[in-house]
């Protein structure tokens, strides 16, 4: 295999394609933006804007931890991500970011937009697939060594 169809990037499009076809076919991301613009409430309003922060601070998060070697200038080790002093605060906000922004998607979907809480299941699956198949494509920088 060549270095641009490489294991992991192949893992990463069998994981981003289906979401981004799942996504397309539902229509997840005008329906959460048809909750933000078209509800009326503040209800069906507030949980989009804050499905919508959430994406932001999740990718913002994982960008932080792939940028972590050039920010300190020492390649973390991802296995005992506990014992290091950034990625054991890092790695719990992240993970959390996640699972809370994922349920906040499923429950605005299902309550506030047409597709009810099956399609809206499936589609804050398509969506999260699709953005950390996306995500796992960027490069991780390595630090060099003098």
């Amino acid at each position: 295999m060549s270095s641009l169809w490489s294991r992991h990037t192949a893992r990463q499009l069998k994981l981003a394609i289906p979401g981004l076809l799942v996504t397309y076919y539902l229509g997840t991301l005008p329906e959460i933006w048809g909750v933000y613009y078209g509800q009326v409430g503040t209800w069906p309003r507030s949980a989009a804007l804050i499905c919508l922060v959430n994406a932001f601070i999740t990718i913002g998060l994982f960008i932080y931890v792939l940028l972590t070697p050039l920010i300190k200038g020492v390649e973390p080790d991802f296995r005992s991500w506990r014992k290091s002093g950034l990625l054991s605060r890092v790695i719990p906000v992240l993970t959390a970011s996640m699972v809370t922004g994922w349920l906040a998607l499923v429950f605005t979907l299902g309550q506030w937009s047409r597709l009810g809480f099956g399609k809206g299941l499936v589609g804050a699956c398509g969506l999260y697939a699709t953005v950390f198949g996306m995500l796992g494509l960027l490069p991780a920088p390595k630090v060099r060594r003098a």
